[in-house]
């Protein structure tokens, strides 16, 4: 599983910590950025302490063609045109606001959101 938005520095990081934190070792996740910033995001570091998930060790990854190879399923927010497409691959596009230069009160819904796509593409794949 693959997660990419343009700095991945807050969607993408906090959608792969999600993913982590609930799969375990039973999904192999990945986060990347088409134009990675140098740090992620404070305030989405701290929206996700709030939810009991430590990023602050994480670093923006830039995005690579064997990043996207070695994934099955490839999860868009806002990188646009620049993500490579694979024949074979699952791409899905979730729509969601950037945090960027955005403080924690405005990261929280962001957080939350993630936190249910999250859950719901975990259920369909790994169900019970």
């Amino acid at each position: 599983m693959l997660f990419v938005c343009v700095h991945n520095a807050g969607r993408s990081q906090m959608a792969a910590a999600f993913l982590t934190h609930l799969a375990g070792d039973r999904i192999e996740v990945r986060s990347a950025g088409s134009a990675p910033a140098d740090t992620v995001n404070p305030a989405a570091v701290q929206a996700m302490a709030e939810a009991g998930i430590d990023l602050s060790a994480e670093t923006p990854k830039v995005l690579t063609v064997e990043a996207v190879r070695a994934s099955d399923v490839v999860i868009t927010m806002g990188c646009g045109d620049t993500c490579p497409v694979f024949p074979g691959k699952t791409y899905l596009d979730w729509r969601l606001d950037d945090p960027a230069g955005q403080g924690v009160d405005a990261v929280r819904p962001i957080r939350d959101e993630i936190e249910r796509r999250v859950r719901d593409l975990l259920a369909e794949l790994l169900p019970r």
